[in-house]
């Protein structure tokens, strides 16, 4: 099955945060239940791939003012058909920031989280099953913008808050301080 390395992932991250017991559950349940999970045709939702990109020293995280969106979030996407949902989220800090250079923090998955998309044009109101992975920036660090977002900045872990009061990047940024050495 396509979908056993993401629910393999998901069960280890389950074990390691109790605390996010129903919404790992919701999102095992949409994977293991949806065939085409990883389709952006899939009009209910779709598993995306996103990255938290911290600088070298792990003070900074890149951050995009996401242009359909409008608001302060870390890069990432659709997967596409995609499977492999770390390779997404790779695939997508290099298209969105310029960036090349990049290593995995830790082991497996980062972070979680479910989020409503808006309608928009011809697409109606879905869900996104974020998955997102921690990296380091370990090359060149100058970003370029892309047509996707507005803007793009290194951000002060301490100063996330000033751009963005959404708990699930406010919960990023607490397990930063968890996971960097």
């Amino acid at each position: 099955m396509h979908r056993q390395s993401l629910l393999d992932q998901l069960t280890a991250y389950a074990a390691k945060h109790p605390e996010e017991a129903e919404t790992v559950s919701q999102f095992i349940d949409f994977v293991a239940s949806e065939s085409d999970c990883f389709e952006r045709s899939l009009a209910a939702g779709h598993v995306t791939g996103s990255a938290w990109i911290v600088s070298a020293d792990g003070t900074q995280v890149l951050l995009t003012h996401h242009a359909k969106l409008d608001r302060w979030l870390q890069l990432g996407g659709h997967a596409d058909g995609d499977s492999d949902v770390l390779a997404v989220a790779l695939k997508e800090a290099c298209e969105e920031s310029g960036l090349k250079d990049f290593e995995p923090v830790g082991e497996g998955i980062f972070d979680l989280d479910i989020h409503p998309i808006p309608a928009r044009k011809s697409d109606p109101e879905h869900l996104h099953y974020d998955v997102r992975y921690l990296l380091r920036a370990t090359g060149n660090t100058d970003y370029i913008v892309s047509d996707e977002s507005h803007d793009l900045r290194w951000v002060p872990l301490n100063d996330v808050a000033a751009l963005s009061n959404e708990e699930s990047m406010l919960r990023m940024v607490r397990k930063c301080g968890l996971r960097l050495p």
